[in-house]
């Protein structure tokens, strides 16, 4: 028995429909859930379809509540794909995923993924592949033509084929797109290389180098001011050192007196010392700055000329990236595309020998492909036909059609069909629900018992396939009973080998097959209608099933009906 590698952990409902407050834990294996007609047990399925993201008004909500709420937890510790799925959308899940919904009375609606809020786009492309329904009411994954091939490759075991298909089509894409790019860039070749030599000569003839904006604006503004900082440096001069009374003239004098203070007592040597540091850091400073007043130069044609060099550095950055560090990455950038248009021919040839090398591998795959596909359709048509035989409806058929994907202008295509990373097939189940009938889609079965059971025969024969998620079957009982309806049980149960199983029924050849069972009952308290859901223990199951066989009357007979049914269906 295969691990489903996802399961519904815990599904609560609030305040939806006639549900006032449910929480229900549900175990591996085949869950039935049973209950008179209108208990409100499909309102369960519609939790379940509003949580993944179906759509909610005002209705669902009980009347009287503010809003309705679904919560869902599922196990995704063994489904890698969808918790990459999650990270990419930037929702951090381990091994669980908890989905909300909340539904206002006003008709306005939230979504919740690991309590983060979610988009209803976001919580709908989450939920693909966690939960299958199947019902006279829902869509779901296997009615979805769009899905066919994803099932059909899983049938035939054609992985390998599939990434192989994927690899030669992205190789294929990019190569064309390497061609248009290069043929949007040379359009107007003759133009555009002028304007990039242009370019490169306009920077190269400035000779810009980094950095330079910020050393001539530090030469500028000393020029400019170059009065008045040689004012200022020789007035500190002759304040510290050249005129009579100088700082340092007076220091020296009180570093003479502390120097002879300190032969008296110890304590002031280091003071004595601090000072003489002090004197002879002042001498230093002062003959500095005489230095820089003599050195200054008021030079007005140097200070014209570094202007002019701001002004040209300023334009030129401006038209090239806002800096000389980007003008002259522009320049190299020009360069190289000019290189390019110039040896243009050599470089459109190579890549156009590129595409036509991974145009031929992608036609090869594909063909492969399409051919691996067409030998599995009619094994998997007989093997669902087969299916559908021992449920009562002996002459349908299903038929796996692989037909050429109808291309479109601009797209690529092999023969006309188009092309794309699953190859150039379209896929899809028909079905002939009586012998002689035209196949046609599954969505367009009119008779809903004929639908559930061509979608039960479906996943049985593809149980073990594809993620083993949990599999909704709600009314799959419509219009059947007695042997039928068993062998609809034992093939459920089979199902629940592989996938975590919930079934709906009123049927209790079908019930019977429960690993757990839960009974949906209805009551009023203070005029209020309310739903709940009991697990039932052995005994109690026993008695479920009696009822379901005698009605309201529960027999003996009954009783051991029910016991005999149990212990065939444990065999």
């Amino acid at each position: 028995m295969l691990e489903p590698s996802v399961m519904l952990l815990c599904l609560r409902v609030k305040n939806l429909a006639i549900i006032d407050a449910v929480e229900v834990e549900f175990p591996a294996g085949m869950n039935v859930l049973t209950g008179e007609t209108g208990a409100g047990k499909s309102i369960l399925v519609n939790a379940l379809s509003l949580v993944l993201g179906g759509r909610g008004g005002p209705q669902v909500v009980r009347t009287g509540a503010d809003e309705a709420e679904v919560e869902a937890l599922f196990d995704v510790a063994d489904h890698p794909a969808l918790r990459e799925r999650a990270k990419a959308m930037g929702i951090d899940t381990d091994s669980e995923l908890v989905l909300r919904r909340v539904v206002h009375n006003s008709g306005r609606t939230r979504a919740y993924v690991n309590g983060r809020l979610a988009s209803a786009s976001q919580l709908i492309e989450l939920a693909q592949g966690l939960v299958d329904i199947s019902s006279q009411h829902e869509h779901h994954t296997l009615v979805e033509a769009k899905n066919h091939v994803h099932f059909l490759d899983a049938f035939a075991e054609l992985d390998p084929l599939r990434d192989a298909m994927a690899s030669a089509y992205r190789t294929l894409t990019e190569a064309t797109a390497a061609v248009a790019e290069l043929d949007q860039r040379t359009q107007r070749r003759d133009e555009r290389e002028d304007l990039l030599r242009y370019q490169i000569r306009e920077i190269e003839e400035l000779a810009p180098k980094p950095a330079e904006q910020l050393s001539l604006v530090e030469d500028r503004d000393r020029l400019r001011h170059s009065e008045r900082l040689a004012s200022l440096t020789l007035g500190a001069e002759d304040a510290l050192y050249s005129r009579d009374a100088a700082l340092t003239a007076e220091l020296a004098r009180v570093v003479r007196n502390i120097e002879e203070a300190a032969t008296l007592d110890p304590r002031l040597i280091k003071l004595s010392q601090q000072l003489s540091s002090a004197h002879s850091e002042l001498q230093d400073a002062a003959r500095e700055l005489g230095g820089y007043a003599r050195g200054v130069v008021h030079n007005p044609s140097r200070l014209s000329e570094i202007e002019e060099r701001l002004d040209a550095l300023s334009r030129v950055s401006r038209k090239y990236g806002g800096s000389v560090e980007a003008a002259l990455q522009h320049k190299e950038r020009a360069k190289a595309e000019l290189s390019e248009l110039e040896h243009g021919e050599e470089h459109r040839a190579a890549l156009r020998a590129s595409v036509a090398a991974a145009a031929a591998k992608a036609r090869q795959v594909a063909e492969e492909l399409s051919a691996a596909r067409k030998l599995a359709a009619s094994k998997l048509g007989r093997a669902v036909s087969k299916e559908l035989s021992s449920l009562a409806m002996g002459g349908a058929t299903i038929t796996v059609e692989v037909e050429p994907a109808a291309g479109r202008e601009g797209e690529l295509s092999v023969d006309g069909a188009r092309l794309s990373t699953l190859g150039i097939d379209r896929v899809e189940f028909l079905i002939a629900t009586n012998a002689g009938e035209i196949p046609r889609p599954l969505s367009k079965i009119a008779s809903g018992g004929e639908l559930s059971r061509a979608m039960l025969a479906l996943k049985r024969v593809l149980a073990g396939l594809g993620p083993l998620g949990l599999y909704v079957f709600d009314e799959v009982d419509a219009g059947v009973g007695g042997a039928v309806a068993e062998v609809i049980g034992r093939k459920i149960r089979e199902v629940s080998k592989h996938h975590q199983v919930i079934c709906i029924t009123h049927l209790p050849q079908i019930a019977v097959y429960a690993d757990t069972h839960y009974r949906v009952q209805k009551s009023v308290e203070n005029g209020r209608t309310r739903s709940a859901i009991v697990r039932l223990s052995a005994e109690e199951q026993r008695e479920e099933i009696a009822r379901m066989l005698g009605g309201i009357e529960i027999t003996q007979q009954t009783r051991a009906a029910a016991r005999e049914m149990l212990k065939t269906a444990r065999r």
